[in-house]
């Protein structure tokens, strides 16, 4: 096969790509594969290109016994690892003396690596927040089964954190199922009509012994008609409610958390017409170091104060969702000392 026929070839293929004959050079490579491995490449033995080991037994398998072999090939973009999937195959009566040659091509397959790590990461965090009450349960059930048998006053406070534990391990799986329903659900755009200060005032109702066993006042500021919008009423209730609740447990020192509706014809998130719920409180604020990663599953700014309080650590990974399946926006501010603001932004 003449030359320029192969490199046109090799050129067509939309990945990076490569071809080894047998005197062990590479004869040909395309724009993507001198992008990943270096721009003069041809011309030069592939193992002091390709350099990986798994890489270059691959090479060398395919090359040896002229069938297909696979391996991965790890690289660097200059922002993040990078992982490509290789996979050789032999094709007879080209390169030198037309002896045949191997095609290497590289498929990018990063997302996949990373899918497959947060799915690893995702199990651990689970097992490591199951197994913390459940470790709890077993000790004190081994301890009311023996020392404490016949203590009433140590059995009461005992059964007292057991039923503690489990309630925290019963609110883990409802927002663990909570958080794989509205996951599914983020490409289902919602149908109903839902009128939000109504949902606002009902949300509140039902937060109010909360807020006032913490002795914050709930206000709430919103035009006086009606705004309604196209969302689901239960996810729409669960985000503000996880906000709301989130402002009385966390920012409550302050004394007031403010929700505060405003609607506008042409809001500059959107780009159309909108509305902005605002969560306001006065209390200690959150560090910016920490308010890139709030929505991320588990993630905690405070893990001791968050596990006292009950939280589980999905709460806004599960309002972002929400929020992103009703192609809304969700934007946080806060200042140390000043307090925060939680900004829900939906279309209408």
């Amino acid at each position: 096969m003449p030359h320029d026929l192969l490199a046109e070839m090799v050129s067509a293929v939309p990945m990076p790509a490569l071809m080894v004959d047998q005197t062990e050079r590479i004869i040909a490579a395309n724009t993507d594969a001198k992008t990943l491995l270096g721009q003069n490449i041809e011309g030069r033995h592939y193992a002091t290109i390709l350099r990986q080991p798994q890489v270059i037994d691959a090479m060398e398998q395919s090359l040896r016994t002229k069938g297909p072999a696979k391996t991965r090939h790890l690289a660097n973009d200059g922002a993040q690892d990078t992982t490509f999937e290789v996979q050789c195959r032999y094709m007879n009566g080209v390169g030198a003396v037309d002896g045949g040659a191997v095609m290497a091509v590289f498929q990018d397959v990063t997302h996949l690596e990373q899918a497959s790590q947060m799915r690893r990461d995702f199990v651990a965090n689970v097992s490591h927040e199951l197994r913390t009450p459940l470790t709890a349960l077993m000790g004190f059930i081994e301890t009311l089964r023996g020392p404490a048998r016949d203590d009433v006053a140590a059995r009461e406070r005992f059964l007292q954190i057991m039923n503690d534990e489990a309630n925290r391990m019963n609110r883990l799986v409802g927002d663990l199922l909570s958080l794989n329903r509205v996951e599914s659900e983020e490409r289902v755009r919602p149908k109903e009509q839902v009128e939000l200060i109504g949902l606002l005032q009902s949300t509140l109702n039902s937060l109010r012994p909360l807020a006032e066993n913490a002795s914050v006042t709930l206000t709430l500021d919103a035009p006086s008609e009606p705004i309604t919008l196209t969302g689901d009423s239960d996810q729409l209730r669960q985000v503000f409610t996880n906000l709301i609740e989130n402002a009385i447990k966390y920012g409550g020192s302050g004394g007031v958390v403010d929700v505060r509706l405003t609607a506008s014809e042409r809001d500059t998130a959107m780009r159309g017409p909108a509305v902005r719920v605002q969560i306001c409180d006065k209390g200690p604020g959150i560090d910016a170091v920490h308010l890139p990663r709030l929505t991320e599953r588990f993630y905690r700014a405070d893990s001791h104060r968050s596990r006292e309080l009950g939280g589980t650590g999905l709460g806004l990974a599960i309002v972002k969702h929400i929020v992103n399946r009703h192609r809304g926006r969700l934007r946080v501010e806060s200042d140390l000392g000043k307090g925060s603001v939680f900004t829900v932004i939906l279309p209408r």
